[in-house]
């Protein structure tokens, strides 16, 4: 029984952080994209220059 138990808690575990990952993954995308846009459509700052749309 116990050894049922641990593979089925293996399992479990392995799903779980697949699933993570792949939300983890979709994330990245997201994040990646929103970079990517900021980016491109960063707005020009004084004298010309453009400026950074983030704060760091």
């Amino acid at each position: 029984m116990l050894p049922l138990i641990l593979v089925l808690l293996l399992a479990l575990i392995l799903f779980g952080a697949g699933f993570a990952l792949k939300v983890l993954w979709w994330v990245a995308v997201v994040v990646l994209v929103v970079w990517l846009l900021g980016f491109l459509l960063r707005s020009a700052g004084a004298g010309g220059r453009r400026g950074r749309w983030y704060r760091w």
